[in-house]
């Protein structure tokens, strides 16, 4: 691709850089671990921009030794000549003024993940150091820059060969909390992110312990989608794949049903995952809904007396990704998560309506099977509509109508209130006697729930426990849920530190994630921690919480005497105990279950909850040591 003057004039200056260290959470949302990692992606999408453009097929990402980060293209490299406006070179104006880049005249970038401009000179606000190597002209450029300052001058250190950038940066300790990079989090990213390229090499290399993982994938969102289903059962061997070009809006849709029950639509605009959805999502759930509905009424599978498909009987089982390149988007927000540009949405809902039309009348053997899914989903929706009706009584939150015995709190502010999921009537007993009834309520749960990765929403609500379970919470299930109704806004899963335990926390996980998913998204859901042991040296008792910080413990006290007590199960501990180690807000230890990478979570819950037995094994091999923190 010719290169069309890509040069200082190129690089647009908006305004400073003065406000990132004092607010970096408006440029990268948090300063956790999220907005570390955030850090990375700023600056591999300005490589993927290169490559969108035609001029990168290449990305090396490498975590050191120190947790600094290199980020490494073969693209056409930052301008180093002198910026007209500025007086100083491109590269210093780039990673020095916010809002800089060449993405703001439409010429150099067609499209761009980087919209904002405020990427790489925002990693250099928030880094200790940063350097950069630009590979131009036949020569190496190099800068340093210290907390967004420059420390040294553009300089030629060497000759070239091609061309290219390099960004080596390490974060601030001044500035965020967490410092150590997540090996497994930056490769979802860049797995992802090759998918969406095709043809683009990503390798992320983790110098810490000399692990290296390489990505490429000439399928692009073929192999996506592959991906996404591979421990699932698809329901047509091949993916479905479209594309199309209209007005500048380019637009990729591949989708494959499977015999499962959940619906995983992925959207994404110049490569920023648009959890939210938006335009996009709602032209490609417009246009499949009409398709194969037209489809069902022409080939008669729907008869005349009844009622058309709904969108989500038809989504039942879809695994679908959605890739849209777009010139200008315009987005909710600086966090990207909601597409708004109007236009897209009737772009997308003609290329996948033209698309998904010609691929039903070529295949009527796959037509006929998607549409008797959705058929057989719609009698179950209309069963589960019933049930729902079991959970929407208004006087069932009347301890004598719950066989769950839920003993509310008295506190009414749902903000101030949290209710504890135990397991087993014992447990819930010395909870319900422990806790503090002012704002703690306590739910006990018989048995295992139901294994909803395998079963339609009407089999679960005729489960007595989740119907509990639904009532109590208040927010409704499935179209009925709203998350301003939720009468807790701390939902604490308690059960035992043994195997039944684990699997009873991974049931009720799933339930969560693939029902009520937005508990998990406003952070409404922890998991207790209670002791595994206690030790007692004269009248003191330390609590322990893993077999590691009981030799640890036991190790320095040296000759004293001491007795060491296991707990098999909840049901063991004292009220007091109970409270003391478990339940008390001042001494407790809660861990928060997020969903940070949402692809991650659904490759984790079909695994362990669905039908294949294989992966399922090579998971708990490849991971039974870990078990401690959980992030799904």
């Amino acid at each position: 691709m010719k290169d069309q003057g890509y040069d200082a004039s190129q690089i647009q200056v908006l305004e400073g850089l003065e406000a990132v260290r004092r607010r970096p959470g408006m440029y990268i949302g948090s300063t956790s671990s999220r907005g570390l990692h955030h850090l990375v992606y700023e600056v591999v999408d300005n490589s993927i921009d290169e490559a969108m453009a035609g001029y990168c097929d290449r990305i090396d990402v490498i975590i050191r030794t120190d947790n600094s980060i290199t980020v490494r293209d073969n693209g056409r490299g930052i301008p180093v000549d002198i910026h007209p406006k500025m007086g100083i070179p491109a590269v210093e104006v780039a990673l020095t003024t916010l809002h800089a880049g060449g993405k703001f005249g439409g010429g150099q970038y067609k499209v761009s993940g980087g919209l904002h401009g405020v990427g790489v000179s925002v990693v250099n606000g928030l880094s200790e150091w940063l350097e950069v190597k630009v590979k131009r002209d036949g020569n190496i450029y190099h800068q340093r820059y210290e907390r967004g300052i420059t420390v040294t001058q553009l300089k030629i250190i060497g000759k070239a060969k091609g061309t290219g950038t390099e960004i080596t940066f390490k974060p601030d300790n001044q500035i965020f909390e967490e410092l150590v990079f997540d090996f497994d989090l930056l490769a979802h990213r860049l797995r992802e992110l090759s998918f969406l390229n095709k043809g683009v090499k990503i390798v992320l290399i983790d110098e810490r312990n000399d692990v290296k993982e390489e990505f490429l994938h000439n399928g692009g969102i073929v192999d996506f989608i592959k991906y996404l289903n591979k421990n699932k059962d698809p329901l047509h061997p091949k993916p479905i794949y479209f594309t199309g070009t209209k007005d500048n809006v380019s637009v990729e849709v591949g989708l494959q049903y499977h015999l499962g029950y959940t619906e995983n639509l992925f959207s994404y605009t110049n490569n920023i995952h648009n959890t939210e959805g938006g335009t996009h999502e709602i032209g490609f759930k417009t246009a499949l809904t009409r398709v194969v509905n037209d489809y069902a009424r022409k080939s008669n599978l729907l008869k005349e007396n009844e009622s058309n498909l709904a969108g989500e009987d038809i989504r039942e089982g879809l695994t679908a990704v959605i890739s849209v390149k777009v010139p200008e988007p315009q987005f909710e927000g600086q966090t990207k998560t909601k597409l708004g540009n109007s236009e897209v949405r009737g772009i997308v809902e003609s290329v996948v309506g033209e698309g998904l039309s010609v691929f039903l009348e070529e295949n009527p053997p796959i037509a006929k099977k998607i549409v008797e899914k959705g058929v057989h989903a719609f009698r179950a929706r209309e069963a589960a509509r019933k049930a729902r009706e079991l959970t929407r009584r208004k006087n069932a939150l009347e301890v004598s109508s719950l066989p769950g015995k839920l003993a509310d709190c008295s506190e009414k502010d749902p903000a101030l209130s949290e209710i504890y999921l135990v397991e087993g009537d014992s447990a819930g007993g010395s909870a319900k006697q422990g806790r503090d009834r002012r704002f703690q309520a306590i739910l006990p749960l018989r048995g295992k729930i139901l294994n909803v990765e395998k079963a339609r929403l009407d089999k679960i609500l005729n489960s007595d426990e989740i119907r509990n379970m639904i009532t109590a919470f208040g927010t409704g299930i499935g179209e009925d849920f709203d998350i301003n109704k939720a009468r807790y806004h701390r939902i604490i899963i308690m059960t035992d530190a043994d195997v039944d335990g684990a699997h009873i926390r991974t049931l009720l996980l799933t339930f969560f994630y693939r029902y009520m998913r937005p508990l998990i998204e406003h952070q409404f859901v922890y998991i207790a921690q209670p002791p595994l042991y206690s030790v007692k040296v004269g009248n003191k008792v330390k609590y322990l919480y893993s077999d590691e910080e009981l030799e640890k413990y036991l190790a320095n006290l040296q000759d004293k005497k001491y007795e060491v007590k296991r707990y098999k199960g909840l049901g063991e501990m004292q009220a007091e105990q109970l409270w003391e180690t478990t339940m008390n807000p001042e001494t407790r230890t809660l861990l928060a279950v997020t969903t940070q990478d949402a692809m991650a979570a659904d490759e984790i819950f079909t695994i362990l909850m669905g039908d294949k037995v294989e992966p399922r094994r090579q998971f708990i091999e490849a991971h039974a040591k870990q078990v401690r923190n959980l992030d799904i």
